[in-house]
């Protein structure tokens, strides 16, 4: 039998769904990468009680936990990065018959988590899985969570070489659909960590777009 996992007297979502996403985001993420999808729900969820904002936490949990699936090699696609794990959660979500209109904001919330002054004025979950990934990639809105709860969700979700794993993930997205990268922070880290990428300027296709002017 599954213990749901506490974290501050709060019981993290275990539905026979939240198990299933749980286990697909175990399946195709490394150690580090899985702990920063965790890490990014329990996140939102602090900073969504804080707030006092009224939510749908099954929803936000697996938009969280699926919200990377485009980094993997088993849901990368064509597209960002960001809309092929949308595509990919989508596709699981339908499997198991979940609400279509709960499908659009989940492919929402992850098309949009990298989305800063987007994300946040949509619906209260899209905004929630934004700020847990930030919490977590880049220390945003930390202040409006606890030193104790951030401790104990360390414990629980180790970083484990975090900040170098998710760099390359995303370096090596760059390196094989730099055309995804054009103005996008995707592009600084390519072109930081991938010697010899070439990414379009946005500047340059501005200028060079078939007009005189």
């Amino acid at each position: 039998m599954n213990i749901p996992v506490t974290i501050g007297g709060i019981i993290a979502p275990d539905s026979d769904l939240a198990r299933k996403a749980a286990m697909l985001a175990e399946q195709v993420h490394s150690k580090s990468l899985l702990n920063h999808v965790h890490r990014t729900w329990w996140f939102a969820e602090f900073i969504g009680k804080k707030r006092g904002m009224k939510y749908d936490r099954e929803l936000v949990y697996l938009a969280s936990l699926l919200h990377d699936l485009g980094l993997t090699k088993d849901h990368a696609a064509d597209k960002r990065f960001e809309v092929d794990g949308a595509d990919a959660a989508s596709k699981f979500l339908h499997a198991h018959d979940y609400p279509k209109t709960k499908i659009d904001i989940v492919w929402d919330a992850i098309a949009l988590h990298s989305s800063a002054d987007i994300a946040d004025r949509r619906e209260p979950e899209v905004a929630l899985v934004h700020f847990g990934a930030h919490v977590d990639v880049m220390g945003l809105r930390m202040d409006e969570i606890s030193p104790q709860l951030i401790d104990d969700t360390l414990a629980l979700y180790p970083r484990l070489g975090f900040k170098k794993a998710f760099t390359e993930a995303l370096a090596e997205v760059a390196r094989k659909k730099p055309h995804t990268a054009i103005g996008t922070g995707l592009a600084d880290v390519g072109r930081r960590l991938v010697p010899g990428l070439e990414i379009p300027n946005v500047c340059d296709l501005l200028l060079g777009a078939p007009f005189e002017s």
